[in-house]
């Protein structure tokens, strides 16, 4: 069976989308059947990725234009699948209202798919909107939440608990909340080894031990078209990903 995760947080800046991206990366590369989903109208994703020019989307498939399998490029060198978005993705917000069931046009859109792949990562958008909803319902296995370290990013955390929340009561019984990332860490700074330990104190359990350090390469990789794995796999962000795939792929097979 495919394992799903949403990745999710309301502020943008925090890592999220890089997260999604090194985490499918290497995943892929660990031998695993990825595929990616960009549900943000950004973008983002898709052009960490190269993905340049594509026919249709995630937008075509929230709409019922397309399927899901038409819509799936694939990566031969990273081996890795993507279904891409496009600014066009921010029209569906508009267009959702009007329809029914419309929190869970993405989790309907997955279901033919379900079993040809190992992993599911869905990339949402910086917001709290139906795009984010629908990510939230078709997250069968889970929610990942990347934190960045610095204070204002605690702040928003109650919002999106509080919604997180709401999701789960009326849309999603089953969802849980798979764990934090704690991202773009710096280790000179007292506020940094703060925001860790509060983290970890309000979520006993939920914080995964691998923390992802701020640094030039992984902010210079989306640039290239590549993920950390290829663009510079040494580099301490290249080695806290490889570290945290590693955490997720042995905790998801036990």
């Amino acid at each position: 069976m495919t394992i799903t995760y949403s990745f999710v947080n309301q502020k943008g800046g925090v890592g999220k989308t890089t997260t999604v991206v090194s985490l499918g990366a290497y995943l892929a590369e660990m031998g695993k059947k990825v595929l990616l989903i960009d549900l943000d109208p950004q973008g983002n994703a898709t052009a960490c990725l190269g993905v340049e020019s594509f026919s249709k989307g995630t937008y075509d498939v929230i709409l019922g234009n397309a399927s899901a399998a038409e819509c799936i490029l694939s990566n031969t060198r990273l081996r890795i699948s993507l279904l891409p978005s496009s600014p066009a993705l921010a029209g569906a917000r508009v267009e959702l209202i009007e329809m029914q069931a419309r929190e869970h046009r993405v989790e309907k859109a997955l279901e033919p798919i379900n079993g040809r792949y190992d992993y599911i990562l869905i990339d949402c958008p910086p917001s709290l909107g139906l795009l984010t909803v629908n990510g939230l319902v078709a997250a069968k296995d889970g929610v990942i939440i990347p934190v960045q370290c610095e204070y204002l990013a605690l702040e928003g955390l109650s919002q999106l608990m509080t919604t997180l929340d709401h999701a789960k009561a009326r849309l999603n019984p089953g969802m849980t909340i798979r764990g934090l990332v704690l991202t773009m860490y710096d280790s000179r700074t007292n506020l940094a080894r703060d925001v860790v330990e509060e983290v970890r104190t309000h979520f006993p359990g939920k914080v995964f031990k691998s923390i992802i350090p701020r640094t030039v390469r992984l902010a210079e990789a989306p640039s290239h078209g590549l993920p950390i794995s290829v663009y510079a796999p040494q580099s301490t962000g290249g080695i806290a990903y490889r570290a945290l795939a590693n955490e997720l792929l042995n905790a998801d097979q036990v």
